[in-house]
């Protein structure tokens, strides 16, 4: 290459530095607040359209466009990115035009993941966490699970099932693979005819209904939500199960009795970290010698709070656990892990089915509620399929008895029908 080629590469490349200098420093102090955003969130792929006109792209491809409408919702974001986004989302001072889910899922894989247990308080006080004491969590609960079975009944299956699917291919539906689910779960703690099962926390009782109608167990269910309640003892009714279901409007810790198995369905993250040796202390005093149980709850890998937006707008007092937090149900009441399953892409999975269904329903659910609940509860979904889909969340299927019992299966052969091999 000759000397001129590179004194004209070298001035062409001066003149590049020097008019993104010059492009910095015409940069509003808005926009350049918003570049230090996107830089701590770990540049994420994706465009910002501000409300004076001015633009920032962080990579040439991006799978959607974020429009900032207001000064206040960009002070918002810089404030508390997590907690304002979901905000200002759903009061339409943030819009996004594209593929939702997959610009929240680039958003997870990029940005910093993992907290001290210090920042965890922080965080937590700072949004408002909300503790799992007996009155705290019939107020959370109430919050979430008391909307309306109407609601519930537009996107969920027929059984109302509000937990993860298992979806033997991926081209099974969503009835197909939430009855899937409970007859996983009913082999996984191998019931037999005419055990007695203590569920805690049993939503609008699909699993007591199906263990007592498929396998022929005795079903006492517990649950703090009214409305659920009230739907799963109609159930029981309907289906001629009065006499071997019983559905209990109250606190988990008020559980007595004796049971040959204990389940919890989606009902761990409502604990709170702080109880998990209360939960394991009532799982100890109700589980027979020989009883088997099962404890199915979303779940991270590593210790982290739960997103603030979440925790504050849709699922107050929630904690999703790790592995090893979720050890203080077990080890403390001398109870054994036997096994361990991670169904985080079935989760995905099911999620995708609810957000097509809620978007089918979107304008009966906006004449219920209004716009603002719309996009609060389609951002709930999409960002939860985002979650799943990159790994900031897990779904763990943890089947357990008590320390040194030996009546346990040799092989897996027992979880999979003839018909799944």
């Amino acid at each position: 290459m000759s000397e001129e080629h590179l004194e004209a590469l070298g001035a062409a490349g001066s003149d590049a530095a020097a008019s993104e200098a010059r492009a910095a420093r015409a940069a509003s102090i808005d926009a350049r607040l918003l570049r230090r955003l996107l830089d701590a969130l770990g540049r994420p792929p994706v465009r910002v359209d501000l409300w004076n006109g001015e633009s920032l792209a962080t990579r040439d491809a991006t799978p959607a466009t974020i429009r900032i409408h207001t000064r206040a919702a960009l002070y918002g974001l810089l404030l508390n990115p997590e907690l304002h986004f979901g905000d200002a989302y759903a009061d339409g001072t943030v819009s996004v035009e594209g593929d939702l889910v997959q610009l929240l899922e680039d958003a997870y894989r990029v940005m910093p993941r993992g907290s001290s247990g210090l920042l965890r308080r922080v965080s937590g006080w700072l949004n408002g966490e909300r503790r799992n004491t007996p009155a705290g969590s019939r107020r959370n609960i109430h919050r979430h699970y008391d909307l309306g079975n109407d609601f519930y009944r537009l996107w969920l299956d027929r059984d109302m099932l509000y937990t993860c699917a298992y979806f033997s291919t991926r081209a099974a539906t969503l009835e197909e693979a939430q009855t899937a689910k409970l007859e996983h779960v009913c082999r996984k703690i191998r019931l037999r005819a005419g055990e007695t099962v203590y569920e805690a926390g049993c939503g609008w009782g699909a699993f007591a209904l199906y263990a007592a109608q498929r396998h022929g167990a005795k079903v006492r269910a517990f649950n703090i939500s009214r409305e659920q309640v009230a739907f799963a003892r109609e159930r029981a009714k309907s289906l001629g199960l009065e006499g071997r279901v019983e559905f209990i409007e109250d606190d988990y810790r008020s559980m007595s009795g004796r049971c040959d198995a204990f389940v919890s369905i989606g009902m761990l993250e409502h604990v709170g970290r702080e109880h998990y040796r209360e939960l394991g202390a009532v799982i100890d005093r109700c589980l027979e010698r020989d009883g088997r149980g099962l404890v199915h709850s979303i779940g991270r890998d590593r210790a982290e709070a739960l997103n603030a937006w979440i925790g504050k707008r849709i699922f107050p007092g929630a904690y999703p656990p790790s592995l090893r937090e979720m050890m203080d149900i077990f080890e403390p009441a001398g109870l054994s892990v036997l096994d361990v399953e991670n169904l985080r892409l079935h989760y995905a999975l099911t999620l995708r089915h609810w957000l097509e269904r809620f978007e089918a329903a979107r304008e009966r659910v906006r004449a219920m509620y209004d716009e603002r609940f719309v996009r609060t509860w389609r951002l709930y979904l999409a960002g939860s399929i985002a979650a799943f889909n990159a790994g900031a969340l897990q779904l763990f299927q943890v089947v357990f008895n008590r320390s040194g019992e030996n009546d346990v299966p040799w092989t897996r052969e027992h979880l999979y029908p003839p018909t799944a091999r």
